[in-house]
């Protein structure tokens, strides 16, 4: 060891005895700046991550390494040192590892000067130091191999730029062996036997955070090849101008049963993917326990067959195994209940046309350009998951995530890939046991509780009904054992004090039997499992399978194994409107998010105009309400009532985006719901300094005319909320680092009413924002510069998103049902016209008008009731989630994944939104103007300046040394 020491720093001191060091360094970090902030346009990327810097390495690493390698050996054979290193006492191994060790530690000082690019970037917004570490380990090892094949050339020249220009050839091809444009000759089978010789394509994974043993194992085998044909090379020499004997075939025999067992290591490994490490934050590359949970729940076999083409598109294509190897993981996990198959369609024209005609699968026309041509590829990219007889197809929309980087590049990563697979079999599976046992995903016994006059007193409807509900618990029972039971109670029995219980904790008050009837009685039903507890609606239709369905639906509520139903209310109206010169498009319309809602439950739109949102509703979210009327009103109060999770989206302010950009003033219906429960939204506008980009009409002068162009500007109207806005509590902002709130206004809580309520300040403003009441939101550069619009006074922090979870007291409580209302004055109103058109005559009352009406209103809730607001009409509209996609290069799903985390977290359902927590989503950059970017791009020059003048003093360093080593030496104060 203190030899190969002593060899290392003599190729240290020789180094950097002239200005090469710095050259070479001062090239590396200023080829590396240009690259990361000019070619990758590093703030036009808005993504803070340094992967375009990793992306990058292997190719600079060539010239660097080649750089550094070609002097090894080539000036011991111009200075004719190499002889008496041959002849002298040391072996051979440690000559040659001491300049491999020299020439790695030259290369960490090289990677060490772009340290201060990862740190900036941290500074600038969330950077995952995973991937970073994971890069500048893949780095450090490749730089080794491409050293150990610089050093075995450099031993066969003489010439320093000979070995240079071979050094760089070699390493070149082996990085070109596994890069896209190769691959794409050969189809999926050919490339992927490519990228297993190919450094570049095992250095991608690593950059990824992922350390696979199987890349590591590569680039050490490289290490370990060449280092090896380099002491043979170099021990061949020894044996110039002698016969062959013995020891030089064992030394022939002994070299290539190393590298062959080096290379034949790399096939052995090659079908083993498990022995790897997550390094990213959350894991977002490994299997989770909450996958793991799912798949083993499964009772039957499941399905998972992917389907890819072998010639597909090149930006596919490196795709192709990393999904592949995640399915394998599923296949592991499952231990034998999952099946996992991956075929070509069009080599087995059997599944192809199942795939077309059972699951809807076709091929995909990609166009594919190239210097030579132009082609369109017909190509597969779906994955199909099956259980029983239910299916699920995922396509390569539905996979992937495309960004745009610059004006033609684009960068295609996988989106979520654990997150899509384990939500595709979350449906199958529960919407499988839906169709089967309702109890099997029930876990503990459910009681229910029917609190019901005797029939004297009941309507006869209502007597029929409940004689309908004896036979349905009858059923049930049966179908649940002792996991269901059923008991009645009447609430005016003993004194009524149960009637008193029922209506100072529950809010439950006797019903009125008829329109003008004073009789009451009790109809109540409510399901109960340890503090659970679910009110059963009252079916508009009193009928035995209305009855059914409802009870059915309220049990869903307490099992982990069935596919929720989520009940969507958005603006009936949707006007024409155009954006930009670019067409009409729809007003606010919310397709996206029924269509991402779609994905994991179903959806069952509402208008809510019969009062009431429908007994199999899990959940219920209102986006946008206008001029809710009191029977709509009425449905969300007594949704709420049951003790379910609204999740409203509203504001007093709506934005038409035809013509010139204006807000306008909107009324909801549900201003007075809300303040009875503590929540009001402000009358004004909320505007960040944070804030996000958005493409604005600006009009613009010349001479007499006026021209109206679009121009990307920073929006304080966009607010832009980082994590310090955010509040984590219980999930409901899991795997959203960022998120764009549009004109949205100011929600204000009144603690006193909620004292007994649990409030969570879910989303709120940076502490700079400020409030506009002005309707005018178009910006205006002359009167404002270059902002558009006047700075206020800063508010401080403006909440945007809150939930309130406890008990509610209804707002209709002591009032009529709004039901009983309009038809007592819809029958008021046809009596009055009939009266009219019989001359005045009083008329007896027929059987329409004294038929009986049932109505109801529950005035408390339970404790498990939830409201969530969003103090937004639009930040879930189609058109501000095209416009944010557009102004970011990729498609902006933050907003849409909130809601969907909302649901997840109502629905109990804290699996699935773990693993949405650990997805791959977005870190951006903080918002920051034109001159900001600038200061902090001239920080790094700064930076990378003194990185060199630590160099230039290291440099002066190691020669003052060596100068002082060489005179002992001389004086014979050493050896």
């Amino acid at each position: 060891m203190n030899t190969m020491r002593t060899v290392a720093r003599r190729e240290l001191a020789v180094f950097f005895a002239t200005p090469a060091a710095f050259l070479f360094f001062g090239a590396f970090l200023a080829v590396t700046l240009f690259i990361f902030f000019w070619v990758e346009t590093f703030f036009s990327r808005n993504i803070a991550d340094v992967r375009p810097m990793f992306e990058w390495m292997p190719l600079l690493l060539i010239f660097l390494s080649s750089a550094i390698t070609m002097r090894s050996w080539s000036e011991e054979h111009r200075a004719g040192t190499l002889e008496p290193l041959l002849t002298a006492p040391v072996s051979l191994t440690t000559l040659v590892f001491g300049k491999f060790c020299a020439c790695l530690a030259l290369v960490a000082i090289g990677l060490a000067l772009t340290l201060p690019l990862p740190v900036t970037v941290a500074f600038l917004g969330q950077l995952d130091w995973g991937p970073v570490f994971g890069g500048y380990l893949a780095s450090l090892i490749l730089a080794g191999a491409y050293i150990a094949i610089g050093l075995f050339v450099s031993a066969h020249f003489n010439s320093q730029i000979v070995s240079l220009i071979i050094s760089t050839l070699v390493c070149s091809v082996l990085y070109m062996l596994g890069s896209d444009t190769l691959t794409g000759f050969f189809g999926t089978q050919g490339g992927e036997l490519l990228k297993l010789f190919g450094a570049g394509s095992r250095f991608d994974a690593i950059t990824r955070g992922v350390i696979d043993l199987r890349d590591l194992v590569y680039s050490l085998s490289l290490i370990g090849i060449f280092l090896t044909l380099n002491v043979y090379s170099l021990e061949r020499g020894r044996w110039a101008g002698n016969r062959s004997n013995a020891l030089h075939r064992r030394w022939s025999v002994l070299t290539a049963l190393l590298v062959a067992n080096m290379v034949l290591v790399n096939f052995w490994l090659a079908p083993i993917g498990v022995l790897r490490a997550d390094l990213t934050e959350g894991r977002i590359y490994s299997i989770s326990a909450a996958t793991r949970s799912y798949l083993e729940r499964l009772q039957e076999p499941l399905l998972i067959r992917g389907y890819f083409s072998a010639q597909t598109h090149p930006l596919l294509a490196p795709l192709v195994p990393q999904l592949r190897d995640l399915l394998s993981e599923y296949q592991v996990a499952g231990k034998g209940r999952v099946q996992v198959e991956c075929i070509d369609p069009q080599e087995n024209p059997e599944l192809e046309q199942e795939a077309a005609e059972k699951y809807g699968i076709r091929p995909v026309p990609f166009q594919t350009a190239s210097r030579y041509q132009t082609a369109v590829t017909n190509s597969y990219f779906d994955i199909l998951i099956k259980y029983g007889d239910e299916f699920v197809t995922l396509g390569f929309q539905d996979l992937i995530e495309v960004k745009s980087e610059g004006d033609t590049r684009l960068d295609v990563e996988l989106r979520n890939p654990e997150h899509d697979l384990t939500r595709a079999i979350k449906k199958v599976l529960y919407s499988y046991q839906g169709g089967g046992n309702l109890f099997a995903g029930i876990g503990s016994p459910i009681t229910f509780r029917g609190y019901i006059s005797p029939e004297t007193k009941l309507p006869q409807p209502l007597v029929e009904l409940k004689r309908n509900l004896e036979e349905v618990l009858a059923e049930l029972k049966q179908q649940g054992g002792d996991t269901f039971s059923f008991v009645f109670t009447d609430p005016d029995a003993d004194g009524g004090a149960l009637a008193t219980k029922l209506s100072t904790e529950f809010g439950m008050r006797p019903m009125v039997a008829g329109l003008l009837s004073s009789e009451t009685f009790w109809f109540y039903m409510i399901l109960t499992s340890g503090d659970q507890q679910v009110q059963v609606a009252l079916p508009s239709s009193l009928d035995k399978t209305a009855l059914k369905t409802a009870i059915e639906a309220s049990l869903k509520r307490f099992s982990k194994g069935m596919l929720k139903t989520v009940a969507l209310y958005t603006p009936p109206d949707n006007p024409a409107m155009t954006r930009f010169g670019m067409g009409n498009q729809g007003g606010n319309t919310f397709q996206m998010l029924q269509r991402f809602v779609e994905e994991e439950h179903r959806v069952l739109p509402v208008d809510l105009n019969n009062g009431q949102v429908g007994p199999e509703a899990d959940i219920l979210v209102v986006v946008a309400p206008k001029r809710l009327q009191a029977k709509q009103v009425f449905a969300v109060d007594q949704f709420l009532m049951q003790g379910g999770t609204v999740i409203l989206a509203t504001s007093p302010f709506g934005v038409d985006l035809q013509g010139r950009l204006a807000a306008e003033h909107t009324d909801s219906g549900l201003t007075d719901w809300l303040g009875h429960y503590g929540i009001s939204i402000d009358a004004t506008l909320v505007l960040d300094p944070q804030n996000a980009a958005f493409p604005v009409p600006v009009e613009r002068q010349a001479g007499s005319f006026s021209i109206r162009e679009t121009h990307l500007l920073n929006y304080p109207y966009f607010v832009d909320i980082r994590s310090d806005g955010m509040n984590r509590e219980g999930g409901l902002i899991s795997g959203i680092d960022q998120l764009s709130m549009t004109w949205a206004s100011p929600i204000r809580v009144d603690m006193e009413k909620n004292s007994h309520r649990h409030v969570v300040r879910l989303l709120e403003s940076s502490k700079g924002s400020w409030l506009s009441d002005s309707i005018d939101i178009q910006p205006d550069f002359n009167r404002f510069g270059a902002g558009g619009f006047a700075v206020g006074q800063a508010a401080g922090r403006q909440l945007l998103g809150v939930k309130v979870e406890g008990g509610f007291d209804s707002w209709f409580k002591g009032k009529a049902s709004p039901l009983i209302e309009e038809i007592r004055q819809q029958r008021a109103q046809k009596q009055e016209a009939k009266k009219a058109t019989d001359g005045g005559q009083e008329q007896p009352k027929d059987a329409e008008n004294t038929a009986e009406v049932i109505g109801r209103v529950l005035e408390r809730s339970p404790e498990s009731a939830r409201l969530i607001v969003f103090a937004s009409n639009t930040f879930l509209a189609d058109t501000s989630l095209e416009l944010a996609s557009g102004a970011g290069g990729t498609r902006y799903l933050n907003p849409l994944q909130l809601v969907a985390n909302g649901i997840d977290w109502s629905l109990e359902d804290r699996d699935l939104l773990s693993i949405r927590g650990r997805g791959h989503f977005a870190r951006t950059l903080l918002p920051m103007n034109k001159e900001m970017r600038m200061i902090w791009e001239y920080v790094n020059y700064g930076l990378a300046g003194a990185s060199l003048l630590v160099v230039w003093g290291l440099r002066r360093l190691i020669r003052a040394r060596s100068r002082r080593r060489e005179l002992e030496l001389i004086t014979g104060r050493v050896g």
